[in-house]
């Protein structure tokens, strides 16, 4: 494989990197920018990023997607042994879907004391009845997530006048 490589490439920053790059596919698009990548073995098996506007799914957020893509590749529902990277803390929707798909580690940048379900607002991801709980890493690169979301909203406020979400859903 030649030189060794001088990041870590199974690192959570590495990952938290490819996250950052589906979110500004998102900003690009107009959409809120939030990111998503399915790891499993040191591999990719999903990228995606929030498509709500262009899909007018409200469902369709970084993480729904990057759930259905990772499920087709390991021909499972159950992603135990994957780990979710995710730019924004996860909201109680996709929390809950993360919980039912088994996610073993969810990772995220930017935390959502508003409306964050990884234990911003509430923690989904680890309630005590559920018959699953996700180990959880917060705030990996949070300032570049965060720095992403409030450009984003402050593009937003101008362009409307005021009045955009400034928690991302």
């Amino acid at each position: 494989m030649g030189e060794p490589a001088i990041i870590d490439l199974h690192s959570d920053a590495y990952f938290m990197g490819e996250a950052l790059r589906q979110a500004a596919r998102a900003f690009a698009a107009e959409e809120v920018p939030v990111g998503a990548v399915m790891v499993r073995g040191g591999q990719i098996i999903g990228r995606a990023y929030n498509q709500v506007e262009l899909l007018k799914d409200a469902t369709a957020h970084a993480e729904m997607l990057v759930l259905t893509q990772a499920q087709e590749a390991v021909g499972d529902w159950r992603l135990n042994d994957c780990t979710l990277y995710v730019t924004k803390e996860p909201c109680a929707m996709c929390a809950g879907a993360l919980v039912h798909a088994r996610v073993g580690r969810v990772v995220f940048g930017a935390p959502d004391p508003k409306a964050g379900a990884a234990g911003g607002a509430l923690n989904l991801l680890q309630f005590p009845t559920f018959n699953h709980r996700c180990e959880i890493t917060g705030l990996v690169r949070a300032e570049e997530c965060r720095a992403l979301l409030r450009e984003f909203f402050a593009r937003q406020r101008a362009l409307k006048g005021g009045g955009a979400s400034a928690h991302g859903d």
